[in-house]
């Protein structure tokens, strides 16, 4: 038996026994990981925000988070990926639904999502950003600059971690200016009908580095948000439905060893991730306790 034959062994084993425990007293056992086992194939929902999901050229999935899903399907032995994009906001939606397996878009983790799915073990920590217009005109180097200026209004992705993080900090809906996606939001900004743009720091990374800030710039320097709102931020995972105990279970188990490989190190960097903003050791569990 080879080492990579051993170790899905193993991860099976592991996960059959969280099915069978998650399942006691119930009428059926947690067959989650067997379906897709079953069928060898994996519905994977994304939303398109570089750099976690996006299309290369010829259609092609790419980006962080879907290079990752790829790497830890491959370990569990799925031989086909069907990749469904949806709206950011829909995604949660999608999974209940049954429509997808699994969530990969980059997506943070947090007690009100987690109310409704169950989050795999991280695989990214990242701070905040902003994006003005070129020159930065109102001088915004925070988001509390932009809570002083109340004429000033910011775009944030539809249900995103940074439209929570500025109503924390009391922000009101007549600053907030939602959008499906960045580029949306860039646009916005580049008319007038924002004069900011809320995103984590490494899609404005991207966006600079492939020439996709327009007549926008990033707002250097940045002053992050106070770390006692931001302690359980920033960390994105994949998702899972609440019943599918088995397949998260077996999914953790072969994402732990990939994110210590050498070439998880080499895709981080490719998509404009640095090592500060790893993952580190925090465990979701911890994160959601916070």
């Amino acid at each position: 038996m080879s080492k990579n034959t051993r170790f899905i062994f193993t991860v099976l084993l592991l996960a059959l026994a969280v099915g069978g425990y998650f399942g006691l007293g119930r009428r059926e056992q947690d067959r989650s990981l067997m379906a897709v086992l079953g069928t060898g194939v994996l519905r994977i929902g994304y939303a398109v925000e570089e750099p976690h999901a996006f299309l290369k050229p010829g259609g092609q999935i790419t980006g962080q988070s879907a290079e990752v899903a790829k790497a830890v399907a491959a370990s569990l032995g799925v031989r086909n990926i069907e990749w469904r994009v949806a709206d950011f906001s829909a995604l949660i939606t999608e999974l209940e639904e049954n429509r997808i397996d699994v969530i990969a878009a980059g997506m943070f983790i947090t007690r009100e999502r987690a109310r409704r799915i169950n989050f795999s073990e991280p695989i990214f920590h990242v701070s905040q950003g902003l994006l003005v217009a070129a020159d930065n005109p109102h001088k915004l180097s925070s988001y509390n600059d932009i809570l002083q200026k109340p004429a000033v209004r910011v775009a944030v992705l539809s249900g995103a971690v940074e439209e929570q993080l500025l109503r924390r900090i009391g922000l009101g809906e007549s600053q907030l200016v939602k959008v499906p996606d960045a580029r949306t939001g860039r646009v916005a900004v580049e008319t007038g009908v924002a004069e900011a743009l809320a995103l984590s720091s490494p899609t404005i990374a991207w966006m600079a580095g492939h020439g996709q800030l327009g007549k926008t710039e990033q707002a250097l320097p940045f002053e992050q948000p106070d770390p006692s709102l931001t302690s359980s931020t920033g960390y994105g995972a994949f998702a899972f439905r609440k019943t599918d105990a088995a397949l998260l279970a077996a999914w953790n188990a072969a994402l732990k060893p990939y994110l210590e490989e050498p070439r998880y190190r080499m895709m981080m960097k490719e998509f404009g991730f640095v090592p500060e903003e790893y993952p580190g050791t925090a465990s979701t569990k911890e994160i959601l306790s916070r």
